[in-house]
């Protein structure tokens, strides 16, 4: 499983539905309105690599409202509870 975390600066007064449209998208997981110098962060959970390009940049970029997006890729997970049990994608 791959994980991205992604960074939206949305404009402001769209932000509610910026965060609604982009969490109807396949392979997004969440969506969290934040404080601070960014509006939203979005968890993509995929299975493979590629994955992430066709949820970030053929779906959620032309989500309509949306200023800028910056993407990390998490290289590892540090948690007390099993992710990809939590988010299995079924076999």
């Amino acid at each position: 499983m791959v994980t991205a975390i992604v960074f939206v600066h949305a404009e402001t007064d769209r932000i509610p539905e910026v965060a609604q449209e982009i969490a109807d998208l396949d392979g997004v997981t969440e969506v969290y309105s934040v404080t601070g110098s960014i509006d939203l962060v979005v968890m993509v959970r995929v299975r493979e690599l590629d994955d992430v390009s066709a949820v970030i940049s053929d779906r959620l970029n032309k989500v309509g409202g949306i200023i800028e997006t910056e993407t990390h890729i998490a290289f590892r997970a540090y948690s007390k509870h099993d992710l990809e049990a939590a988010f299995s994608l079924g076999n």
